[in-house]
């Protein structure tokens, strides 16, 4: 009987240590990474990298998640939001197969001050669940596991290539300039770091809720 009992300890010990499993994070932090065309217009030219820090606490009917940021360009204005895809590879380099960024939600407003440090707060739906939908449209349930902010004038990014003359869509007037700062896919997963709980599915991994 002790054998058997020794046995089967071993068994499930084999089995624990070569399957990988997750499990619902009560928080997660990550960093989020400089979009490379547009670096030089995002710091200043001398000092130090912008850097960007995501913590997401996770709450009994929503979630809240802050953002500091650090060594941006002195009272600059950016917007937030959460999205499908991320422009960015598992290393922080350019996707060069990026072809948009999906579904995406304006979660708030971020404002560097002067010593170029900009800090913002949100509470909502983040972790694992954050989702939109319109049957109208054919468009199912779809994950924005993604975080990342865009310069919400054109002209701050045009030093760097950007055309103010062709806005992106990514602030209230809909005319914002390029995205400066984006969250990287989870390198096994390839999902974005909001979701704390993936399923391997066989052809993929998906979130589990």
């Amino acid at each position: 009987m002790k054998r058997l009992f020794l046995v089967t300890i071993a068994a499930m010990s084999l089995f624990a240590a070569v399957t990988r499993t997750w499990a619902q994070a009560s928080e997660t932090t990550f960093k989020l990474a400089v979009n490379p065309p547009f670096a030089d217009c995002l710091g200043s030219p001398y000092g130090e990298k912008p850097s960007a820090t995501v913590t997401v606490q996770r709450g009994n009917l929503n979630d809240v998640l802050i953002l500091h940021a650090h060594h941006l360009k002195p009272n600059l204005a950016f917007d937030l939001f959460t999205t499908q895809n991320s422009n960015l590879l598992a290393n922080g380099q350019a996707n060069p197969n990026f072809k948009n960024f999906g579904l995406a939600w304006y979660q708030s407003d971020l404002q560097a001050n002067s010593r170029g440090d900009a800090d913002v707060t949100i509470k909502t739906i983040l972790l694992d669940q954050i989702f939109g939908f319109d049957p109208a449209f054919g468009l199912p349930p779809t994950n924005t596991f993604h975080v990342g902010f865009w310069f919400n004038n054109p002209e701050d990014a045009a030093a760097c290539g950007f055309d103010p003359n062709k806005p992106t869509p990514f602030n209230g007037e809909h005319k914002a300039g390029p995205n400066a700062m984006m969250s990287i896919p989870n390198s096994q997963t390839n999902l974005g770091p909001l979701c704390t709980n993936p399923t391997d599915t066989g052809p993929g991994f998906v979130c589990n809720p």
